[in-house]
């Protein structure tokens, strides 16, 4: 084909096919009667049709399309479809002739029909964000594909595609003289001219076979896995398959995903990997990828601006145009040797490390053994209390390690704890690519290499052929452009005598390349193959040691028991917090939404401080005489409602309501317990016992003890009956279970319930509800068990105890989890009359519950939050946060209630509203995305379909708008 005739081509308008026309076509040629409704397609016409045999993709394209080029569509499709390891594509359905290409004319046109089966499945169309699980997929699907059609071959193959990557910048010649914006015309011009002088010296070695050359989210189909990410495995539309550029089929499918990156190039890497696991490309292949995309890039662009220019009306193509924009945009975000870098080292190629033996002394009279190495990581002792959010404490640590030592430096590679940010929802760059070396002033500095001098204001680059030093406080005479040798002068450290003075140090590879003092952790192993370390000129003890999170899960995964479980299938590796935030070791700060064992938050430093000095004087147990049990019970006892004056102090909540179902026991004389559906309580065998939630046990309603009895659970919202209202119709439902234990004889010991649902999502109990049945219940001369480890101590903001919501006093309260802040402290509050039950069968002694320093702890919890007014601050940002979830329900179809009240609130995503189907996976999923964007969330209920959302107390009002912001923008990423 000639270029005259691709030129032509790429300007055709889409074919004149009307739905009306598509019908008549399909029952004409393949007797089919059915409805029509139109695909998106740049120069094709496609329609869906729904028939009652089936569901079919009519495809009509120009005759200006040789039909061999069809052939070979077809031919793949065939060959494809007898392969075992390929992925899925449709069939191709022939006419009631047989032939499986039909020429047909209309209003004078001449064009080309077949029909395709209709390939079941989601597309990642419609996302603007495609998760790493999908991307990695994705990329996998693309190998697997190419390996199969590695074997096939068709004369339809070798034709002129304005696609294929190999004519890339002819084609954006004749592409660009339809963009009349002539600065956006220029910069793609000078785009498509860098990538190809990039592409062209590996253009030979690049292997060439028959490749699909658009697989991409308009045209794969799939399926979601457990965790809500869809997983392509079918791959329609044949219409650019060509004989090319193996990378370039890859090149196309990363490209496609620039769109879907939230602006980050590095977005595309799990693709890589997976590509490479299964299909691998050579070295030159893997370095002419990133140019290919971005040729792709400007292909894609160029060639929508030149079809809407011939086709105004083609809304799928102006439709497209913004993601191609931003495809061009994300792609031209980076340097070309940062991505090369970043996709050789995600391909697991080797990077050759820079000759240095030649290399003299950065600092010729300083001893290199003397220097103090500053750690400003995020697990530096240095570093309490949030100081490291001053603005010069990194400085100020330097220097005075200087000061104490003669010398000292920050270290390279090192994930610095002062440039976490917060609220950020990405993160931030905090690996230092240089080193900062506080030293005497007018100490010497020396050329470590022969190069030229490069002077930009205060900043000295000295360059050679492979590498640059970069310097900065330097004093120094030596000029512009002039050429030094190894060991030269360059200056001295800059200050007055007898002062210290900085010298900030950094390498880099690529000539005129100014590269940033810090990277984002995901793209630091990229960077770090362009900035090398000083450690180079300083010595190994420049080297901050690098965090291997994936060694450590596998080792926890080794020893630890698998029963306990760590959130995320990918897990941060968290080793700080600071109020509502954690950090992990790479410096990225998360806002920590689900941690209701830290009511204070994190790293509280009166809290520390007393329970530091506490264990220096005392810790041991109950059973010794000391002040702080007696002053600690007497504070629980003066919270809880009057006659309720009698303290026992545990470790857990688990033990704590062990410990109450053993009084109600004790007290009743029986032994049947009542206990809620949904419910969790806890993992010793008492509290597990009247745990009925199967998400935290599938098999918790086929495995209850005879003395336990489970009523329908007052779920206002999905349960039985619905709505506020709805109090009588459980009452109703739990009189044929207590009339059951009347009629077996043997009594009721007692029931126990969370006053607000919390394990299902902070569901409210209807109105009267606890009221009716606690009078049940002690009618029969059971006790009532108020569970408030998790809803209770202030975190509903309206209430200290969630009971006091229902009007009630219950006969025992358990709490748990905040009252220590972390510390391991439970506690179960009843009357002097049941507490003295239990003595008739023995003493209680629980080792660590009542220990000074627990109890000193747990006194320390009150004060700062009665001085702090934690629960206040509960009510206000949790009515505001609640406020603010309640407006996403009007925008959102997948979001179905808010629970809850306080800082104890549910978000419950559903697939229908009627039908209240819960979105399970796709609930996990948000919490992935959510992690990604600098909040740590996680599932609740039944379903796992519930945000469980239960902060820190301290959670201020812009954090609460931080987390709803991301919220409403997963949402609409495409949920």
């Amino acid at each position: 084909m000639t270029d005259e005739v691709l030129v032509d081509r790429m300007a055709l308008p889409r074919p004149d096919v009307s739905v009306a026309d598509a019908e008549e076509i399909l029952l004409t040629h393949y007797g089919l009667s059915g409805v029509a409704a139109e695909l998106g397609s740049q120069q094709d016409r496609n329609y869906r049709i729904d028939t009652e045999s089936g569901r079919y993709v009519l495809k009509i394209c120009h005759a200006a399309y040789e039909a061999r080029e069809l052939e070979a569509q077809n031919a793949a499709i065939h060959h494809l479809r007898s392969k075992e390891n390929a992925p899925r594509v449709p069939a191709v359905i022939p006419a009631s002739d047989g032939q499986e290409i039909v020429a047909i004319t209309l209003r004078e046109r001449d064009y080309q029909v077949r029909l395709l089966e209709y390939l079941e499945g989601q597309g990642l169309t419609g996302l603007t964000y495609v998760a790493p699980a999908s991307v990695a997929a994705l990329g996998a699907l693309c190998a697997r594909l190419a390996q199969a059609l590695a074997d096939f071959s068709h004369p339809g193959l070798d034709r002129s595609l304005q696609w294929d990557l190999r004519r890339a910048g002819p084609v954006a010649v004749q592409l660009l003289s339809a963009i009349t914006d002539s600065a956006a015309r220029d910069r793609i011009a000078k785009t498509m001219v860098m990538a190809v002088r990039r592409i062209q010296p590996l253009a030979p070695s690049l292997r060439l076979q028959a490749v699909h050359h658009d697989v991409t989210g308009d045209n794969v189909v799939g399926h979601h896995d457990a965790r809500g990410h869809m997983i392509p495995d079918g791959v329609i539309d044949f219409g650019d398959i060509i004989r090319g550029w193996l990378v370039g089929d890859l090149a196309v499918t990363c490209a496609s995903l620039l769109h879907q990156a939230d602006g980050d190039p590095f977005h595309i890497l799990p693709a890589v990997t997976a590509y490479q696991a299964i299909y691998p490309l050579s070295e030159d292949e893997l370095k002419a990828l990133w140019p290919l995309i971005v040729a792709r890039a400007v292909i894609l662009v160029a060639s929508s601006e030149q079809q809407i220019s011939v086709d105004p009306d083609n809304d799928y193509v102006r439709g497209n145009l913004d993601h191609e924009r931003a495809i061009f945009d994300t792609a031209m975000s980076v340097p070309f040797e940062l991505m090369e870098a970043a996709i050789l080292k995600a391909a697991g190629a080797e990077v050759a490390a820079p000759q240095t033996s030649e290399w003299q002394p950065l600092l010729p009279d300083i001893d290199l053994d003397g220097i103090a190495y500053v750690d400003l990581g995020v697990q530096s002792p240095h570093f309490s209390a949030g100081n490291w959010l001053n603005a010069d404490m990194d400085w100020r640590l330097l220097a005075r390690a200087a000061t104490e030592n003669g010398a000292a430096t920050t270290r390279y590679g090192e994930y610095r704890l002062s440039r976490a940010g917060l609220g950020s929802t990405k993160a931030q760059a905090t690996c230092a690519l240089h080193v900062d070396i506080c030293l005497a002033a007018g100490s010497a500095v020396a050329a470590p290499f022969a190069g030229r001098i490069g002077w930009k204001e205060q900043h000295l680059a000295l360059t050679s052929q492979n590498m640059t030093l970069h310097l900065d406080g330097l004093d120094a005479a030596i000029e512009d452009g002039a050429e030094v040798a190894a060991g030269d002068p360059l200056g001295a450290v800059f200050g007055e005598a007898s002062s210290l003075g900085g010298l900030r140090v950094q390498l880099c590879s690529i000539a005129g390349l100014e590269p940033p003092l810090f990277a984002a952790p995901r793209e630091a192993e990229a960077w770090s193959v362009l900035c090398p370390s000083p450690s180079l000129l300083l010595g190994q003890g420049a080297n901050a040691p690098q965090p291997e999170a994936n060694k450590l899960l596998a080792r926890r995964q080794a020893h630890l028991a698998g029963a306990q479980k760590n959130y995320y299938a990918a897990p941060p590796q968290i080793e700080r917090g600071w109020r509502e935030y954690l950090f992990d070791v790479e410096g990225r700060a998360y806002l920590d939404m689900v941690n209701n064992v830290t009511i204070l938050g994190h790293g509280h430093p009166r809290l520390a401080a007393a329970i530091n000095s506490q264990w220096l004087r005392l810790n041991t147990n109950s059973r010794f005489h000391y002040a702080a049990i007696t002053e600690f019970s007497e504070r629980l006892a003066a919270l809880a409602p009057d006659g309720l004056d009698t303290v026992f102090l545990v470790n857990s909540g688990s033990e704590a309501n062990d410990l109450a179902i053993r009084l109600a026991q004790a007290h009743s004389g029986a032994r049947n317990m009542l206990c809620l559906l949904e419910a969790y309580h806890g993992w010793s065998a008492a509290s597990d016992a009247v745990s009925t939630s199967i998400a935290d046990n599938p098999q918790a309603l086929t495995t209850r003890p005879d003395w336990v009895h489970a009523v329908v659970s007052p779920n206002t919202y999905r349960g039985a009956f619905r709505g506020p209202d709805t109090a009588a119709s459980y009452l109703h439902a739990v009189t044929p279970v207590l009339e059951a234990i009347d009629a077996g004889g043997e009594g009721l010991a007692g029931f126990i319930c969370e006053s607000v649902y919390g394990n299902a999502g902070g569901i409210p109990l209807p109105d009267g509800y606890l009221r009716d049945v606690y009078a049940q219940v002690r009618a029969r001369g059971g006790l009532c068990i108020a569970d408030e480890v998790q809803v209770g101590y202030a975190r509903l903001g309206h209430y200290f105890w969630g009971f006091e919501q229902q009007g009630v006093v219950p006969d025992i309260i358990t709490i748990a989890k905040g009252i220590g802040n972390g510390h391991p402290l439970g506690a179960v509050i009843t009357t002097r009359e049941i507490a003295q039950s239990l003595e008739k069968e023995g003493s209680f002694f629980s080792s660590t519950g009542g220990s000074p320093v627990g109890c000193i702890a747990g006194m320390t919890v009150l004060d700062i939050m009665a001085e702090e007014k934690l629960q206040e601050n509960a009510r206000t940002v949790g009515d505001h946060l609640k406020a603010r979830l309640a407006a996403l329900i009007d925008r959102h179809p997948i979001a179905g209630a808010v629970h809850g009240m306080g800082l104890y609130l549910g978000l419950e995503f559903v697939r229908d509203r009627t039908t209240l189907e819960p979105a399970t996976e796709e609930t996990t999923a948000i919490c992935d995305r959510l992690l990604e964007l600098g909040v740590i969330m996680q599932p609740t209920g039944d379903h796992q379909n519930v945000l469980k959302i239960k902060p820190p107390l301290c959670l201020s009002i812009e954090n609460a708008d931080f987390f709803a912001d991301m919220l409403e923008k997963v949402l609409e990423e495409g949920w």
